[in-house]
């Protein structure tokens, strides 16, 4: 009586078999165990650049050594300068460093600057620009030079918290500093002791200006805004000290009478400047 269509027959039963392994297929897509999230590692991450610029509220500077060589006896006598000025403003620097922690960062700076030095003096031995005399005179003698300081630093700082994106902070460094003179230009004006000058004047006197590595500290405080997230600025006070060192050499007529060696030295350099810097992060 019933007739049964085999085609549909067997279709359903196909479709009822393969069911179940669907379900477990589905079961395994949906409860997999999760795989551990992969977290990029940053290397290096504190680097940053420094660029500054400075001024020189404060720069002092003397020069006590001062040897006169006497053409007659061919010996030196120490002439100490009777008066002695340095003077220097502007300042520049570049460097790059590294924020170790959000407290402590250290870098490395290069750092110049140029200033010039005048000076005067009396020796009680004669000009020696007046070759073989006046014997018996004394001479007055002024001069000024130019001169430039370039060096490294390696500081250190420590980052006092932020605060509404400013950031105060304290530092110290250390490192060496090249000063390197240009030739000092001299005036020697004979005086009358014992002899006589009888109107003896002299032309203007050329020494050799001469260059030294010197030790250099530092230190620093300040406060740093943050512009963005990379870039911040940075207003601060260093106080550097720069050990002495050689000046110049003796002129032509005292080297062609016999002198040798540094006729001039001077006794280092303090300064009290304002710098402002620009820190870009490299991350």
């Amino acid at each position: 009586m019933f007739q049964v269509r085999k085609p549909a027959l067997v279709v359903t039963l196909i479709l009822c078999a393969s069911a179940p392994a669907g379900a477990a297929d589905l079961d395994n897509i949906l409860y997999a165990p999760e795989l551990p999230n992969t977290v990029p590692v940053e290397i290096g991450s504190g680097w940053y650049l420094r660029g500054d610029v400075g001024y020189n509220v404060s720069f002092n500077g003397s020069a006590s050594s001062y040897r006169v060589f006497d053409p007659f006896t061919l010996d030196y006598y120490d002439q100490p300068y009777n008066s002695s000025e340095f003077n220097s403003d502007f300042t520049y620097g570049l460097g790059a460093g590294y924020q170790f922690t959000d407290w402590f960062r250290a870098e490395a700076m290069f750092n110049a600057f140029g200033g010039d030095f005048s000076g005067t003096g009396v020796s009680a031995y004669p000009c020696l620009a007046l070759p073989g005399g006046p014997d018996g005179t004394g001479c007055s003698r002024s001069g000024e030079a130019d001169f430039t300081a370039r060096g490294g630093m390696v500081n250190g700082y420590v980052d006092l918290g932020t605060y509404a994106g400013f950031t105060p902070y304290i530092g110290a460094g250390v490192g060496m500093t090249y000063v390197n003179y240009d030739n000092y230009v001299s005036k020697d004006t004979c005086i009358n002791g014992i002899g006589d000058c009888a109107g003896a004047t002299f032309g203007t006197q050329f020494h050799e200006g001469l260059g030294s590595w010197r030790f250099t500290y530092s230190l620093m405080a300040g406060i740093a805004y943050d512009i963005t997230r990379n870039l911040k600025a940075d207003l601060g006070y260093r106080f550097t000290d720069i050990a002495s060192g050689d000046m110049y050499g003796y002129d032509s007529t005292a080297v062609s009478a016999g002198a040798k060696g540094t006729q001039s030295s001077d006794d280092g350099f303090t300064s009290q400047e304002i710098r402002f810097s620009l820190r870009y992060s490299l991350w």
